[in-house]
């Protein structure tokens, strides 16, 4: 069945003509276009049609348009999964172009009129146009396929850098992409020359329609300020190509993005196409689309978006009926750091409510609104909220010495010290002044849900919420209830990690939950390793065949090494060897050394003398294979023993919690795939976590 529908509306636009606007629109209420097979063979006779009654005279122009709050969210991926025959991949791969490149030879002026999200093919379809308006509400503007294992193989490659210049579409195809998926607002789509005008939401259509009648009737005030605009682009994001493609694959080599195959043919598209027409161009593109699509890092990359990130994201095992939530309308945040801050600024920004900090000292609770004012401030000069905005958010966050101000609030969490006593002791302060309705909720990461209620007069009320850093760029929270937690808090969290747009997973009280416990898991073998006399290059690149975002060391330099003996130390405690506590990582910490790589000015990075003379090394070193082998072999069996526990209700919620709070790559499917492909699980626990490996 058709995806995609496509409806023709004719609009007078006076003194000018007949307007042919075309309006896509998915198969159900509510659903954005997408583009399978069949839609687009239904789109091109579509626009076959108009174009031969433009070529009359029927039509002076011809727009596209979504529905609602979409523009069209790309290809069919379900589809595109299921293809194993090259010449059914060509024939999708060729079609995209084919039916683009009507919209793009029509004999009158085109439009695309970008009303909200045009992802992939979704964005490549407008490039296809003469003349781009975007919606000033619009979110969800990417070319994400070097994200999925693909490429814009339906001329995103060849339009996008002649239009916005070769660096800006690096950025937009490669470093937004490898960056969590980023995407565009509309301001930065037009900013970035991707739109040529912006429109307020309200009247959006009313405003692109009378824009582009001005065009058409060659207004010349109109056509003088664009072409000023687009030459103005032109100029400043017409930088040279061969700094381009050095900035972008610098930068995939920093993300060890060159472990899968699409990010580095993106570039290596991007290189070859630069001197060839768009016919020529189109055949590259096809080319390796064709190829991509048949890979198992594109069928790996689906599951994980679509399987977890979409479908089992939106449903969590063992969420309560939402209708059991209490309305959460004043947040307190007990606490003035850097999450608390963090957190302050997500409630505040997303929930559109007051949110109150408190902390043991006014400069301290200064700090921390001040911080929070700066990110808006911030988040203002970087275009990504209007100035009204921004003065709210603003307004919403305040802070006090006193607890009494959490009085009248419906959630409070707790963002203090990673100390047991000291967390039981703020709730009990804050259990004192609020009501008894308030939810009481935690950001440990790794400390008893229950210990920490166990002396309250309502330990019903208390549940864990534990967000990752940093909070406005991970997905995930981490929702774990203690046993006499109600089912009305529970319900209360997971409905509030979906309005704060999070993604929302249940696990069992246990320490470290999931996450930092599998991470730690990682990061205790490559620590020991190296403890054992590995050198620190072996160590720390032995896991690159993962395409890890980042190297262990790097991880643990990120995270603080306090940090991270604080929680292997908890660990350790409740789980015993597996989690082995390094003397020379307390070396480091005694010794106030930040980490173990030292970087220079020009970003080369060693390990000191100082440093090194401080540490005691075995004489077992590891070469890098055995290493990796190592590593994938406890990450096995400890997620053997997650399951086994029950802390989550199957291996796809730990695929879920890593990608989301870990950024494992979307291009390994999830971690229990990954680690049946390589066959650790079977060495681990003697059978695969998935009947079919993916």
């Amino acid at each position: 069945m058709s995806t995609t529908y496509s409806y023709l509306e004719e609009i007078q636009l006076p003194g000018v003509g007949i307007f042919a606007l075309i309006t896509l629109t998915g198969d159900r209420a509510g659903k954005p276009a997408t583009f399978s097979p069949e839609s687009l063979n239904e789109l091109g006779m579509f626009l076959r049609d108009v174009m031969a009654r433009s070529a009359a005279g029927e039509f002076v122009g011809v727009g596209i348009i979504g529905q609602g709050r979409s523009f069209v969210a790309g290809a069919d991926l379900t589809v595109m999964r299921d293809l194993t025959d090259p010449d059914a991949a060509r024939e999708i791969a060729a079609l995209g172009h084919a039916v683009f490149r009507i919209l793009a030879e029509m004999t009158v002026p085109t439009f695309a009129f970008i009303n909200g999200s045009a992802i992939g093919g979704g964005l490549e379809i407008a490039l296809a146009a003469d003349y781009r308006s975007v919606s000033a509400g619009a979110n969800g503007i990417a070319l994400p396929e070097a994200y999925l294992g693909l490429v814009p193989g339906w001329g995103g490659v060849y339009r996008l850098p002649r239009l916005i210049g070769p660096r800006n579409a690096v950025k937009v195809m490669i470093e937004n992409a490898l960056s969590s998926n980023k995407a565009l607002g509309g301001r930065a789509a037009h900013d970035l020359g991707i739109a040529d005008t912006i429109y307020d939401p309200a009247d959006f259509l009313v405003q692109s329609l009378a824009w582009a009648g001005s065009i058409i009737a060659n207004d010349r005030r109109v056509l003088q300020a664009l072409a000023a605009r687009r030459t103005e682009k032109a100029q400043v994001a017409d930088v040279d190509w061969d700094a381009a493609l050095r900035a972008g694959h610098a930068f995939l080599t920093a993300r060890n993005a060159t472990s899968t195959p699409a990010p580095s043919r993106v570039l290596e598209l991007l290189e070859r196409c630069r001197t060839l027409s768009q016919a020529e161009a189109a055949e590259l593109e096809i080319q390796a689309l064709t190829e991509l699509i048949l890979t198992p890092e594109f069928k790996a990359s689906v599951y994980a978006l679509l399987d977890l990130l979409q479908r089992r994201s939106k449903n969590p095992s063992g969420a309560p009926d939402p209708d059991l939530a209490r309305p959460v309308r004043k947040v307190g945040v007990v606490g003035a750091g850097l999450m608390a801050g963090q957190l302050a600024l997500l409630f505040a920004r997303q929930l559109q409510i007051p949110v109150i900090m408190s902390d043991i000292d006014q400069g301290r609770v200064d700090k921390g609104v001040g911080y929070v004012h700066a990110e808006v401030n911030k988040l203002l000069s970087r275009k990504q909220i209007s100035a009204e905005d921004a003065t709210r958010v603003k307004a919403l966050v305040t802070g006090s010495v006193s607890k009494d101000v959490f009085a009248d609030s419906d959630f409070v969490i707790e963002a203090v010290f990673e100390e047991l006593s000291v967390k039981k002791q703020v709730f009990a302060e804050v259990e004192a002044v609020v009501s008894e309705d308030c939810i009481l909720a935690t950001n440990t990461s790794s400390l008893s849900v229950t210990d920490m209620a166990a002396e309250l007069r309502h330990p019903e009320r208390v549940v864990g919420f534990h967000f990752f850093n940093p909070v406005a760029v991970m997905p995930l929270v981490e929702i774990v209830p203690a046993p006499q937690s109600s089912n009305i808090a529970l319900a209360t969290a997971f409905v509030l990690g979906k309005a704060l747009r999070k993604t929302t997973v249940l696990t069992r009280d246990t320490t470290g939950f999931v996450v930092n416990r599998i991470l730690l898991r990682l990061m205790g073998e490559v620590i020991q390793a190296f403890d054992q006399g590995t050198p620190a290059d072996v160590a720390d690149n032995a896991l690159k065949p993962m395409g890890l975002p980042m190297t262990p060391f790097t991880l643990l330099a990120m995270i603080g090494i306090p940090v991270a003996q604080h929680v292997t130390q908890s660990l350790n405690a409740a789980f015993g060897d597996r989690f082995p506590v390094s003397a020379n990582q307390q070396t480091l910490i005694d010794k106030g050394i930040k980490g173990i790589w030292a970087v220079d000015n020009d970003g080369h990075r060693s390990v000191t003398q100082s440093t090194l003379d401080a540490l005691d090394f075995g004489t077992s070193p590891a070469a890098s294979e055995e290493l990796l082998e190592r590593v994938q072999q406890a990450l096995a069996e400890e997620i053997g023993l997650l399951l086994d526990e029950g802390v989550v209700a199957a291996a796809q919620d730990i695929d879920l919690c890593m990608i989301a709070g870990a950024g494992w790559p979307l291009h390994l499917g999830g971690i229990t795939p990954y680690l049946d492909r390589s066959g650790a699980s079977m060495r681990a626990n003697g059978k695969p976590f998935h009947p079919t490996a993916r």
